[in-house]
């Protein structure tokens, strides 16, 4: 779906009690979203000009409101959703947050969660701040250093555990958390750092320089600068000057182009680009991509987890959202099926070729749409769940398909066998010689009988029921006949009983054909199932491994920098952790199997209701 709105709506309302809201309003429209979403989220002090950037980003000069007073436009987060501008099938999401350390408001810790919130939300976050980038602003930065305490990533089974396990899985935030753009608005000074013209990465990087010494100062003045090295994956800067003059500034919504700096428009439009180019798609831990409805959903667990007091927890909120989308994942595969075997539920009665052939292409159908939703379906639950559903669907689609042969099997017999009633009731079969005509015009309706198409999988064993329900009425014809002698009438009674044992041969046969040809189709579903089952978790763990080797390049990136300026103690910590995040990558690759085995215990289960076994 492409998403058309003309302007933002609150997503994540936060109210006077520090409580926030996931309005109803922007969740439908999350909710319509199947795309993937690459989520670009705005932090920063109020009143620093963060409205206008995502304005930009959305393609529109206004939208988030600007403002032009010292009080904060931007209450909670609102939410802008655009076509991704270069990148066809995926959707933009704008995130605006509500301004930091806003004097009216006066709560560090609503503004600690929202600056958490646009954490876990974003693929790219964009820290806005004016002037320079001095160690004032960084220390404004302090929500960051907070994130620890605000977010884990295991499930903790008891809060005892909290305490024991504190801070050691800090280190692969670095796996899970958005890339970092620092804006720098209304800056003035010249990029030069002792007498030679630097970059803005290279400005942002001499900003987050740390300094030697073990005292409290220095560690105060490392903490945020190590939490931003640390934690985000990559760090990018952009240094914007004044667009306009201060009293230009007033009405900047309303400006057009020609009316701001040039170099300013120019700093937009590189900051645009990359955000455009370098912004990733939403994944959640383990590298599962997020589409729009995934996103709202993730947004309501977080929301729901800061409102009970908990700590925000990556697994917890990855297993919930597995939950919600694997459920419905079974839903849309079920309707997928029952949809598609429509068509042969139109025909019935059929051939179990048809009925099998069919079930075996739409089932493959459906499970390739569960397959493309689910996730994290670690014990196979609901790929289990789905088979069952689809399991029991089919068995009784066996169920009707038998019944609709054996209704029009046993009303073309009555057809064909009109006549021989009537001539039977007026006693044509009860004179000499009535016993050949009898059996010449059953054989005759038989053969008719035989020659009818489409009759189904009920066909023989319908005849058989039939012929031995004439079983007397043969007998009776033949042992009145005066015209047959005593021992052409044994005769005859030992060819009746020879015609119902070959029918009866009949009807096996045709059981043990229908038998096959369902075991084979399922047996075929079954490795179908796997091999589908076997690239998906193969795709899935190349996900986690990739995920980790951003994370061990980006360290490994630091431990050069740390050991280039002297910092050894702190490279060898870093070096631990790389070491670490290479074993736990080495380690994914070997729990494939784990997964795939336990798949050919599903399907052989669905057909023990109509009493097949597997060979």
């Amino acid at each position: 779906m492409r998403v058309m709105m003309s302007a933002p709506v609150c997503l994540i309302e936060s109210d006077q009690s520090g409580k926030f809201n996931l309005r109803k309003e922007g969740k439908d429209i999350l909710d319509g979203i199947n795309e993937p979403v690459v989520v670009v989220s705005v932090v920063g002090l109020y009143r620093t000009g963060k409205s206008y950037l995502m304005n930009r980003l959305a393609g529109q000069q206004s939208g988030f409101a600007l403002g032009n007073t010292i009080e904060s436009k931007t209450k909670g987060i609102w939410m802008w959703c655009v076509p991704h501008p270069s990148k066809a099938g995926q959707t933009l999401v704008l995130l605006d947050t509500e301004g930091l350390g806003d004097v009216d408001k006066g709560d560090s810790k609503n503004d600690g969660w929202i600056f958490c919130l646009a954490v876990l939300l974003s693929s790219t976050l964009v820290y806005n701040s004016r002037g320079t980038i001095d160690n004032d602003a960084v220390q404004k930065l302090h929500y960051v250093t907070n994130l620890a305490e605000q977010i884990k990533i295991k499930s903790l089974s008891s809060p005892s555990e909290e305490d024991d396990v504190a801070g050691e899985d800090d280190y692969k935030f670095v796996c899970f958390f958005p890339s970092f753009v620092w804006s720098v608005r209304d800056f003035t000074l010249e990029l030069e750092v002792a007498g030679k013209q630097v970059t803005e990465d290279e400005y942002l990087d001499f900003a987050l320089n740390l300094k030697h010494g073990k005292s409290r100062i220095v560690s105060d003045y490392n903490l945020p600068r190590e939490c931003i090295r640390s934690y985000f994956p990559s760090r990018k800067c952009f240094v914007f000057q004044s667009p306009a003059s201060p009293e230009n500034m007033k009405r900047l919504e309303s400006l057009k182009e020609q009316d701001l700096e040039p170099a300013f428009l120019e700093a937009t439009r590189r900051f645009c680009e990359y955000i455009f180019a370098e912004s990733a798609v939403k994944t959640l831990k383990e590298g599962h991509k997020v589409t729009g409805k995934m996103f709202g959903n993730l947004a309501r667990i977080y929301v729901d987890t800061i409102n009970s007091g908990n700590v925000a927890c990556l697994d917890n909120a990855v297993v919930a959202l597995a939950n919600l989308e694997n459920q419905a994942a079974v839903e849309e595969a079920i309707k997928v099926y029952k949809n598609g075997m429509e068509e042969v539920k139109k025909k019935f009665p059929v051939n179990v070729t048809d009925v099998t052939q069919k079930h075996q292409s739409v089932s493959s159908l459906a499970t390739s749409e569960f397959i493309k939703r689910s996730f994290k379906d670690d014990n196979e639950e609901y790929l289990k769940k789905l088979e069952e559903n689809i399991g029991q669907y089919y068995v009784n689609l066996l169920d009707e398909n038998e019944m609709a042969s054996d209704k029009k099997c046993k009303e073309l017999l009555k057809d064909l066998f009109f006549e021989m009633s009537e001539r039977l009731k007026n006693g044509e079969y009860s004179r000499c010689g009535g016993y050949a005509a009898y059996c010449r015009d059953r054989d005759a309706n038989i053969e008719k009988y035989h020659s009818e198409p489409n009759k189904g999988i009920r066909a023989e064993a319908v005849l058989n029921e039939f012929i031995k329900g004439k079983v007397a009425e043969a007998n009776t014809i033949l042992h009145t006949d005066e015209k047959l002698t005593k021992k052409e009438k044994e005769v005859q009674e030992e060819r009746e009983k020879k015609t119902l044992l070959e029918q009866k041969c009949k009807e096996e046969e045709e059981k043990r054909i229908e038998g096959e040809l369902l075991l084979e189709a399922e047996k075929k579903r079954q490795e179908e199932i796997k091999i589908q089952m076997e690239e998906k978790f193969g795709k899935e763990i190349k996900q986690q491994q990739e995920e980790i080797e951003r994370a061990v390049c980006s360290k490994l990136k630091e431990h050069e920098e740390l050991l280039k300026k002297g910092f050894n103690e702190k490279a060898d910590l870093l070096g631990q952790e790389i070491k670490k995040l290479q074993e736990e990558k080495e380690s994914i690759g070997e729990v494939v199997g784990k997964f795939v085995g336990n798949v050919v215990d599903i399907v052989p289960n669905l057909l023990t209701g109509k009493g097949f076994q597997w060979r």
